[in-house]
């Protein structure tokens, strides 16, 4: 079934790319080749923002209802096509079932609160300190928009930009991670090719950075990049965008803490954090990184959270009974060990050692970790989590906030308004009361804070991110000026 998709989509056509290397889409857990594609380089590049940027005038011309129909048929397609697309995240990316349709949902939601944009890109009329004149203000497309989407969850966090910057008017270039071109690209470029785009509107292009270095960024014609992905790369494409006076929106990296407090129900508590630390193998950025105990609970907690995460099935993630299936490549299990190890020889302890088998990292939980280990300072992307005590809340919200990192967290407690309270005051762009911290909602704003990036996606704030505000003021009477 993978054989379609060895070809870049640029200028509307379907074709081989012009860069040095063959890349070989591999599956995670078998380590099998699906299919091979000759990259793009930066003259690809080029030309698929050149195509972006004709198309993107007719597209703006098309009469707004239009445009909701043609995205109304994208959302009706991605419901037909729902089981190909699981397979391809399953076999592309590791995803377990549960995992691969929570994405195909969440990227549903996003399209189709997309869907209402041209509707939604209202102008305003407003009075003047000048007689007879009058201000009007119009959202127009920004232009064209270059992403650049991860592979953790490649269908949802490519659409949750891709859907957003279509439905305002924009032309779009994807530069999708390696190792999930087809999940976080090319199948979107299918979708929305027969779903009626103009030709070359939407663009394609896989490549390696190492080939075509800061091209994508750098280009010209985009006036906004969007970009999810890790911090170190997020404060780079940053520089870029600043030197070059583009917009950026970032969504990077995070060290998500979640509090329990001393009265808060346990079972319930630890029931949220198996699954906010184990879904996807922790490869979300909102996955908990640390979780931090008030001491009253701290063993009771322990016991629990150990027991549920015991009970995790992992392995072949084409078993629908899998939770935790591979990490995306063998570096990140490597590098996960590592961290682990490092917070050994610094005084913490296994409270359940998870196997490692081929790529697949089975849940493991540390104890006696304290903030400084490696374990609790890193984002771990992975199905490893340190438990920290503390002695109470005052020194719960002062060890969730030693971290560089902001993006989402959680606050476990008795009273919904005292956790409310305690959730204020963490640093972070999203926070949930009894709750674990992957959330995402389609009309909520979703981002961060500190390190974690910047920008908002959802709702009318992904509106926002990828629409200009143009003033244009109308003086319908002489004006008198002072000379």
């Amino acid at each position: 079934m993978y054989e379609k998709w060895n070809k870049q989509f640029i200028g509307g056509e379907w074709r081989e790319g012009n860069g040095e290397r063959v890349y070989e889409d591999k599956n995670p857990y078998s380590e099998e080749t699906l299919v091979q594609i000759r990259l793009a380089n930066s003259e690809d590049i080029d030309e698929a923002y050149r195509s972006a940027r004709k198309a993107q005038k007719e597209w703006e011309e098309i009469n707004a209802y239009d445009r909701v129909t043609i995205m109304e048929k994208a959302v009706e397609l991605v419901k037909e096509r729902r089981e190909e697309i699981v397979k391809i995240l399953i076999d592309e990316n590791g995803a377990s079932h549960t995992k691969a349709n929570i994405e195909v949902d969440g990227a549903i939601g996003i399209m189709k609160e997309a869907a209402t944009f041209p509707l939604r890109m209202h102008g305003k009329i407003m009075p003047s300190v000048i007689p007879g004149k009058e201000n009007r203000i119009y959202h127009n497309p920004a232009g064209v928009v270059g992403i650049i989407s991860p592979f953790n969850f490649p269908f949802h966090l490519t659409m949750r930009s891709l859907a957003p910057a279509l439905a305002a008017g924009n032309g779009v270039v994807i530069k999708p991670d390696l190792q999930t071109m087809i999940s976080g690209g090319l199948f979107m470029g299918k979708l929305f090719e027969d779903a009626g785009i103009p030709k070359g509107l939407l663009n394609i292009t896989v490549c390696s950075s190492s080939e075509i270095k800061d091209a994508f960024v750098e280009h010209p014609i985009p006036q906004i990049i969007s970009f999810t992905g890790s911090t170190p790369v997020g404060r780079h494409i940053g520089e870029l965008c600043g030197r070059h006076l583009k917009r950026v929106a970032l969504e990077l990296g995070g060290n998500n803490a979640m509090i329990v407090l001393k009265d808060a129900d346990i079972e319930r508590a630890a029931g949220s954090a198996a699954f906010g630390k184990f879904l996807n193998a922790g490869q979300i950025c909102m996955s908990l990184n640390r979780i931090i105990v008030e001491r009253p609970v701290y063993e009771e907690f322990l016991r629990a959270l150990v027991d549920k995460a015991s009970q995790i099935k992992y392995g072949n993630p084409a078993d629908r009974d899998v939770v935790v299936g591979p990490l995306i490549n063998n570096k990140q299990v490597g590098r996960i060990q590592e961290l682990i190890d490092k917070s050994l020889e610094m005084g913490a302890s296994y409270a359940l050692k998870g196997e490692i088998e081929g790529n697949v990292f089975a849940p493991t939980i540390l104890t006696d970790v304290t903030n400084n280990m490696p374990i609790a300072q890193e984002e771990i992307f992975g199905p490893a989590v340190g438990v920290i005590v503390v002695e109470d809340e005052i020194e719960a919200i002062r060890v969730a906030n030693e971290s560089e990192y902001g993006l989402s967290g959680a606050v476990h407690a008795g009273s919904i308004e005292h956790g409310v309270e305690v959730a204020k005051q963490i640093v972070t762009g999203m926070i949930h009361v009894n709750d674990q911290g992957v959330n995402d909602e389609p009309i909520v704003a979703f981002g961060g804070e500190k390190a974690s990036g910047l920008g908002r996606y959802g709702g009318e704030w992904a509106l926002h991110e990828f629409t200009t505000t143009k003033w244009i003021s109308v003086q319908t009477n002489p004006r008198e000026y002072p000379f």
